[in-house]
């Protein structure tokens, strides 16, 4: 989900005199827009459901996350950690919210580099 700067920045005033086309793009295309006003970003909009699967998203690298540093910080064994962690994904698998692997692994590759990448979300 990368903008496309010549598609994906919209200035206030198209907004204003068309936001049906501006929904329609974002619903379409999948990918968040960005307003602006002078020239300068002011706000981003973005589809509902293309926002909840981001949120989705973050919050699940965020409980892995927490879950290795606990266990890291002897807050919990690795055991408990582990079991926690897949019990967590087992449960979002179940409801269809999955993050793509390949993605992940991208992610993590990334880590401590000048193109670290942004969690991956949700692909439900």
């Amino acid at each position: 989900m990368s903008a496309r700067f010549s598609e994906d920045v919209v200035p206030l005033s198209d907004l204003k005199a068309n936001p049906d086309k501006v929904i329609d793009q974002v619903q379409e295309s999948h990918r968040p827009i960005l307003l602006t006003s002078r020239g300068r970003g002011v706000a981003v909009v973005q589809g509902l459901e293309d926002y909840e699967k981001t949120l989705e998203g973050l919050r699940f690298v965020k409980a892995v996350a927490q879950g290795l540093m606990e266990a890291r910080e002897g807050d919990v064994s690795v055991e408990q950690a582990r079991w926690q962690q897949t019990s967590g994904a087992m449960e979002s698998a179940a409801q269809g919210k999955v993050v793509d692997a390949d993605e992940v692994h991208e992610w993590l590759a990334s880590w401590g580099t000048d193109g670290e990448k942004d969690a991956p979300g949700s692909g439900q």
